[in-house]
């Protein structure tokens, strides 16, 4: 596996007051992105006051047990695949971002649940977890590129149109669970489902579904907010044509669409994508190939469709983990999805040949925001007595979005 380059940090920028240097004013976009300021709405931005230990702090491991010993039974630590090594090692469960929730709707003895993920993971554990048992989140400033990409005005904004074109009433919302819970209860108030990237197939094959065999009977998706996912499915494992996939756009009028596309369209596809996975190119697949012969490329399906159609396998985290766990030994796998898990496949499978499908260094930088300090400082608060960090969904939007999960755990 390719050695990770180190990545030097750029000095910060000179600022007076709202000035990124004299004369020059930030616009409020660059003082969020800059974590100066913060949107209610949005996961980017939020302050996360408090002092950490130092990262080179020698008894971090120690005090991050201690304070877990302490708390017991009372405190339950779930721990994404994309977590760092340090705070994974303190997980009492590992999964992808539905299993956690689920694990952690599966744990009401714990009054707290740590989650080491991002912001929409702690907040879809919220919305199943009971009322009294509360949802930590170590930063947060944890949140997810892709969930940004879609708000509720937005989506709000793209349903007027569909209304607008005559299509919304035979249009069904599909929402990847990397959403926000805001997206999940438009979802839910539109009768749509939530899925993940192992069951997306069969949450369109429920949309489209006759409505005498439980489907919905929808003439089209609203697929949110991840493009790639949406169109790797229906074309993939639905034998829809790219032609049936139109991209709704949010930043152009009328989503960049014409009434007539949306009217003609079996998918609309917000224009979303993951950071990470958006960043595998089909020459990195031809690269490795010519690199490693009889290698095996492994990709997520939140990758762009010509990566994904280049690939020989493609599979969420839990598929991606199983196939390498049944591969046999002394096979080699070019693995497209976040570094942290590609390198942990390849440290428990020194037996095989594991790689990165992309020579430059891929890891998430808001799901890395959980290190070692945060974790530290969120087990030691509670310890203590201190409950900060907490993730709340407001009972309304809850109820909506607990809807549509709840349609997702029914899917045939």
């Amino acid at each position: 596996m390719d050695t990770a380059v180190p990545i030097t940090s750029t000095p910060p920028i000179p600022h007076q007051g709202d000035e990124l240097m004299p004369g020059v004013t930030a616009s409020p976009l660059a003082l969020l992105l800059l974590g100066r300021r913060s949107d209610p709405e949005s996961e980017r931005g939020v302050d996360c006051p408090g002092d950490l230990p130092a990262t080179s702090d020698p008894s971090l491991v120690e005090r991050a047990r201690a304070a877990k010993e302490r708390l017991g039974d009372r405190v339950f630590v779930l721990g994404h695949h994309y977590q760092r090594d340090e705070v994974i090692q303190f997980a009492d469960v590992t999964g992808d971002s539905f299993k956690l929730a689920q694990q952690a709707a599966a744990r009401p003895q714990a009054e707290y649940i740590v989650f080491c993920g991002v912001h929409f993971m702690a907040e879809s554990a919220d919305i199943l977890t009971r009322d009294d048992q509360a949802v930590i989140l170590p930063d947060l400033a944890a949140g997810c590129s892709m969930a940004d990409m879609a708000t509720a005005e937005q989506v709000a904004e793209a349903w007027d149109v569909l209304t607008d074109a005559g299509v919304a009433e035979d249009t069904v919302p599909v929402s990847y669970m990397n959403s926000s819970a805001a997206i999940k209860a438009f979802t839910g108030r539109h009768g749509g489902t939530i899925c993940t990237s192992s069951n997306a197939r069969r949450a369109l094959d429920w949309a489209f579904g006759a409505p005498a065999t439980g489907g919905r009977g929808a003439e089209r998706v609203l697929f949110l907010p991840d493009q790639h996912l949406g169109r790797n499915t229906a074309v993939l494992e639905l034998g829809m044509s790219l032609s049936d996939c139109v991209v709704f756009d949010p930043h152009k009028p009328g989503g960049g669409v014409t009434a007539q596309q949306l009217r003609a369209a079996r998918m609309v596809l917000w224009r979303g994508h993951c950071s990470v996975h958006g960043r595998f190119s089909l020459q990195n697949v031809r690269d490795v190939r010519e690199r490693i012969p009889g290698v095996t490329v492994l990709v997520h399906p939140e990758c762009r469709h010509e990566v994904v159609t280049a690939a020989d396998l493609v599979g969420s985290t839990e598929f991606i983990i199983r196939a390498i766990e049944a591969a046999p030994a002394g096979s080699a796998w070019a693995i497209g999805t976040e570094l942290n898990l590609v390198k942990r496949l390849a440290d428990a499978h020194p037996d095989k040949t594991i790689t990165f499908l992309d020579r430059t260094v891929c890891f998430c930088s808001t799901m890395n925001r959980i290190d070692l300090p945060h974790l530290v400082r969120s087990l030691e608060q509670l310890a203590a007595g201190t409950v900060q960090q907490r993730i709340q969904v407001d009972p309304s939007t809850a109820a909506d979005a607990r809807a549509a999960l709840e349609q997702m755990l029914a899917l045939p």
